[in-house]
């Protein structure tokens, strides 16, 4: 895991293990890691603001609900 994978308190802030899961389990898992995620699904391609939010995950989605 590369320094860019964790936050200062050691927090995880990727999931790759969640890609081609449906976006509901993708949820599940990324709460069960980080149980104070605000998690945002939005479609792949939906422009998003560049600030830092550490508790926001933000989960992208093809036009099947599963993760891109």
């Amino acid at each position: 895991m590369s320094s860019s994978d964790n936050v200062a308190a050691g927090e995880k802030t990727r999931w790759p293990e969640v890609v081609g899961l449906c976006a509901e389990e993708a949820k599940k898992i990324i709460l069960a890691d980080k149980p104070d995620a605000d998690i945002i699904v939005l479609p792949v391609g939906t422009p998003v603001t560049k600030d830092f939010r550490p508790e926001r995950v933000r989960v992208f989605v093809h036009d099947t609900p599963s993760i891109g």
